[in-house]
């Protein structure tokens, strides 16, 4: 018997003039089949202060979810120092590195994409995308930054509706959030 997958995708992020927004698609699909398309795979953590997205296996990463509050809880206020605990028990520990999610978590002056691998990347350009339809909104987000006025909600807006016209994983049911300073 073939193990079916639930995978959400397509997140993505973008920080600017004092703010940050991350939106994500609605599509989650098992195998090559859409079971779901208005998912909502962004929320506020740590009372609203960051915001976090997901993508890959969606069971996997609402565990990821309450782990990487458990952190924020265990270190108000410092989302790297949350960031680079939470990587560290996702590399070592047994049941969470099995975990198959990406998770991406933000607030105004930071942004981390975080792996079951032990991986944690903050974006040089304040972007970042995860998820099959990610590269494709990535590209659209660094054109949008580096060319128009857009702002962060904008931009994350237009380009994951670019993602959704390319990527047949994502879909244009988009829910953004946005936290300012």
């Amino acid at each position: 018997m073939t193990r079916l997958r639930i995978h959400a995708t397509t997140i993505l992020c973008v920080r600017r003039d004092g703010k940050v927004a991350m939106g994500g698609d609605g599509q989650v699909t098992v195998g090559d089949t859409v079971m779901k398309a208005h998912a909502n795979k962004v929320r506020t953590l740590a009372s609203g202060k960051v915001v976090a997205g997901f993508a890959g296996a969606a069971a996997d990463a609402f565990t990821l979810f309450e782990k990487f509050e458990e952190k924020m809880e265990r270190f108000p206020g410092n989302l790297s120092r949350a960031a680079v605990e939470l990587a560290k028990d996702w590399r070592s520990d047994r049941v969470l590195r099995r975990l198959e999610a990406l998770l991406a978590v933000a607030t105004v002056g930071h942004a981390y994409v975080l792996s079951g691998s032990g991986e944690l990347i903050e974006p040089d350009d304040g972007i970042l995308a995860v998820g099959s339809g990610g590269n494709y909104a990535l590209a659209a987000a660094r054109a949008l930054l580096a060319h128009t006025d857009l702002s962060a909600r904008d931009i994350v807006q237009k380009a994951l509706d670019i993602a959704a016209d390319i990527c047949v994983f994502s879909n244009q049911n988009i829910s953004i959030v946005e936290l300012s300073n």
